[in-house]
């Protein structure tokens, strides 16, 4: 059975005071944000994750595919991005329960496929194939 996940390339944390705060999902952004920042980014995705995730059974091993779908015609290091959503989505798939763990003995193999252009919709398409 393949399973499809739609990741979004960024999350919206809301402030009181300020105007909300737009987090990129990719490595440069992350090294860089405080810790507590970081993980409120992450409660944020758990919960934009919730209806795709939720109840979800995924048979282990799997292997997963990773296609992320640009939303402008730049230069994009892919790797910045599926390194965060990855990190990201594994953990979530793990706490909603769907699998038992996202370590080496159940997640068998990562690929990551060329990037598209889709300027209404940017988007990371997860595929998670179960072995």
């Amino acid at each position: 059975m393949v399973h499809k996940i739609i990741s979004p390339l960024h999350v919206i944390i809301p402030r009181k005071t300020k105007k909300d705060r737009r987090i990129a999902l990719n490595m440069n952004v992350y090294r860089n944000l405080h810790h507590s920042v970081n993980g409120q980014a992450k409660k944020l995705y758990l919960e934009l994750l919730r209806e795709q995730l939720e109840g979800r059974h995924i048979q282990t091993p799997v292997e997963i595919t990773y296609k992320v779908f640009k939303p402008t015609k730049r230069i994009l290091d892919k790797m910045n991005v599926v390194s965060v959503v990855s990190k990201f989505l594994l953990d979530a798939i793990t706490e909603y329960g769907c699998w038992e763990d996202d370590n080496d003995f159940y997640v068998k193999k990562e690929t990551i496929l060329p990037t598209d252009l889709d300027r209404s919709n940017p988007r990371v398409e997860v595929l998670i194939k179960e072995i």
